[in-house]
């Protein structure tokens, strides 16, 4: 059986012919507004040094400043631009939602796939899957970061490890009910090989729910990494981020409000954006949800 045979018994009839972006539109503009949005904010983000200044320049001269033409959302404590070292803000959030939700998707398709796949090492490793899961993630990225230090890479791992536990078992719940299928039992008892039949019939099965899972991890892991670093154990005081701008803010905020709202709306709106997608691809590959609600 082809791989495209296989994509056809195991994903919705609803998703199948939507080759035109006009077409999903109307079926689904989630998927699009919200993919929309999120484009916006990376774009915005990645082209930062182009339009939004230097968001490390202090001017003590200028501490608490109204918004202006030179600083559209006013000035920080220290005198720093709050509207670039918002839109800067954004690259660090984006970069931990996107990287830690793709570690996580990797390393619970990997284990997922082996889990619903071999009775033998579900039986252990998804034991430890439930007791990672039985932990809340940011007490286990705050222990992490503790024993390593702050820094970006180590934020990535220390949020993307208590999510995968989730994409795991959703992965794993998805082969369960695939391996048992006649064209997998046709497969091997043709000769196929077990990693070519993981990757043309299994596999395609997984991605689906992947994508909406690793969508709700993204979204997740914008809200704990700002957690994070308005707690002082996220990335670096001096680096700009949401979180340590909420945190260093909120002693200002009755006097200069924006510096608060600016990364706070923005970190909202990103948090929507995702969210929006997700809900998109959902009802897309399961078009019985969307009726539910």
């Amino acid at each position: 059986m082809t791989l495209s045979s296989a994509i056809l018994e195991t994903m919705p009839t609803a998703t199948l012919g939507r080759s035109g972006i006009s077409r999903l539109a109307r079926r689904n503009p989630l998927v699009l507004i919200g993919a929309g949005m999120l484009t916006l904010l990376i774009v915005l983000a990645l082209a930062a040094p182009l339009y939004a200044g230097d968001p490390g320049n202090m001017d003590p001269f200028k501490r608490l400043q109204p918004p202006s033409a030179a600083m559209w959302f006013g000035s920080d404590n220290l005198g720093r631009d709050v509207f670039a070292r918002t839109i800067f803000g954004a690259r660090i959030s984006l970069m931990v939602g996107l990287l830690s939700a793709a570690c996580a998707a990797v390393a619970g398709l990997l284990i997922g796939i082996l889990a619903g796949y071999n009775r033998t090492f579900d039986n252990i490793v998804m034991r430890v899957m439930d007791g990672l899961m039985s932990i809340p993630t940011i007490l286990l990225a705050i222990a992490l970061i503790s024993l390593t230090g702050p820094g970006i890479g180590i934020l990535i791992v220390a949020i993307a490890i208590p999510e995968t536990p989730a994409v795991a078992r959703l992965v794993r719940s998805a082969v369960l009910s695939v391996r048992e299928r006649p064209y997998v039992e046709a497969a091997l008892c043709g000769g196929a090989r077990l990693p070519k039949v993981l990757w043309r019939h299994i596999l395609p099965s997984t991605i689906p729910a992947l994508m909406v899972q690793s969508a709700i991890v993204c979204a997740s892991a914008i809200l704990t990494e700002a957690g994070l670093s308005f707690l002082g154990v996220g990335v670096p005081p001096e680096t700009p981020s949401w979180g340590n701008m909420i945190a260093s803010s909120r002693l200002y905020l009755a006097i200069a409000p924006l510096t608060i709202f600016g990364p706070g709306i923005l970190l909202a709106v990103t948090v929507l954006s995702v969210n929006l997608l997700g809900d998109g691809l959902r009802d897309t590959f399961d078009p019985r949800a969307k009726r539910r609600r």
